[in-house]
């Protein structure tokens, strides 16, 4: 059974000189899963899993605190300089230390979250994060996930993934997580529709694919489907490493 995984432009895999470990990119819109497929890829490929968007979460968290305006850039620039922000990769789930605090429970709760939303927009304030990112990351043996990891943060890095759904059911997945009672599904579609746009359209750094990605569209798979296709696709660069890019078009079928 082919699923909804396609390549865009050359493929998934970067030619050319190779880090001895690989840098696997995931990016995608918000609720697509990449949390998750990041974690798994990780485990399964012995790298270190760095969540590029809980770096803004945290910001976020502190200008929450601070009360410093999300819309006030040189502000949130400030006080990046005076913040320190440390994801901690571990098998039992990241953490995120601000400041040297565990914050990582706070930082997936929905005021960070749409806090976060806000910060992301800033062109100055992106660059400064996309500094921080490429140096965790310049070695190699790492999957990262976000928004610009492959077009921005690591144009060159040997696996690039574009992970996508339709708002519907993306909004469908993440109720079921949030759980029943405290909002509506109706609400969180909106909620990420809104995310999409601002993604989308924003100067610096907008969410699209690279041309060198895979598409992989999760929306009529399974989770079981998009870990097995997302491993077929790092494996191909990690077991076969003189095998090229994969053509235009291509598909996964996960086993």
């Amino acid at each position: 059974m082919t699923t909804g995984a396609s390549g865009a432009g050359r493929g998934s895999v970067r030619p050319g000189p190779r880090r001895e470990r690989p840098v696997i990119a995931i990016d995608g819109p918000a609720g697509a899963g990449k949390s998750t497929l990041a974690a798994h890829l990780a485990r399964q490929f012995g790298l270190l899993n760095l969540e590029t968007g809980a770096m803004y979460r945290a910001l976020a968290l502190k200008a929450l605190d601070h009360a410093v305006a999300l819309n006030d850039e040189l502000a949130l620039l400030e006080l990046a300089a005076r913040t320190q922000i440390v994801p901690e990769p571990r098998p039992e789930g990241n953490r995120v230390l601000l400041d040297g605090v565990d914050v990582s429970r706070r930082v997936r709760e929905a005021d960070v979250t749409a806090a976060a939303s806000q910060v992301s927009v800033h062109p100055r304030l992106r660059q400064w994060m996309v500094a921080q990112q490429q140096r965790m990351g310049a070695r190699g043996g790492v999957v990262m996930e976000g928004r610009d990891i492959g077009t921005v943060v690591f144009p060159d890095a040997e696996v690039k993934i574009f992970l996508d759904a339709d708002p519907e059911v993306r909004g469908s997945r993440r109720y079921l997580q949030v759980g029943p009672g405290r909002t509506t599904q109706e609400a969180i579609v909106h909620e990420l529709k809104e995310r999409d746009a601002r993604d989308r359209n924003r100067t610096e750094s907008p969410l699209r694919p690279a041309e060198d990605a895979v598409i992989l569209d999760s929306t009529a798979m399974t989770l079981e489907q998009v870990l097995a296709a997302a491993e077929e696709i790092v494996r191909r660069y990690v077991e076969e490493p003189g095998s090229g890019p994969a053509p235009a078009g291509s598909q996964v079928d996960p086993k």
